[in-house]
């Protein structure tokens, strides 16, 4: 049987950090299942979700701690909670608009009030094309439960888009 792990890894970037984990990883008998990585102002940051067999977990887990002499930080967590719950849809939405403070926590305001998840959230600042203002770009999958009425959400989220002056879309 095998066990879900979920790191987190914060380093100083350099080549290499990817393929330590993948070692480490391989070596336990791991597979590698879903992450997202990048690059942020010269740290790597990831996140990764690891299948490992079940009687390899705790050396898998020394392991990783030993890579912190390294300097590479991973908060490792198992996890049996499924991927998602009965009684939820999935949608997407995607937001554009000129950039500035708080447009995050307005958007995650009006998600948490309705009891609406956020699966993932990738944002973005770039400089517009024509007037070159600071762009704010946002793509976000949420989880709905079917307790909520999809039209209040429509509703909700097409308010706050006038309230922020921002085009956003919710997609199925």
């Amino acid at each position: 049987m095998n066990t879900s792990i979920v790191l987190t890894v914060v380093a100083d970037d350099h080549p290499g950090i990817v393929e330590e984990l993948s070692d480490v990883l391989a070596t336990h008998g791991g597979n590698w299942t879903e992450s997202s990585m990048m690059t942020l102002a010269g740290k790597f940051a990831g996140i990764l979700l690891a299948q490992v067999p079940e009687e390899r977990v705790d050396s898998f887990l020394r392991v990783l701690e030993s890579l912190e002499i390294g300097g590479i930080e991973i908060v490792a967590q198992r996890s049996d909670t499924p991927a998602r719950p009965e009684g939820t849809q999935e949608f997407s939405i995607e937001l554009v608009g000129q950039d500035h403070p708080g447009i995050v926590h307005d958007i995650t305001a009006v998600l948490a009030r309705l009891g609406i998840n956020v699966l993932e959230l990738e944002t973005t600042v770039q400089s517009a094309s024509m007037s070159g203002e600071s762009l704010f770009i946002a793509h976000a999958r949420i989880l709905v439960p079917d307790a909520v009425p999809l039209q209040q959400l429509r509703d909700e989220m097409e308010e706050l888009a006038n309230e922020l002056m921002v085009d956003i879309e919710l997609e199925e």
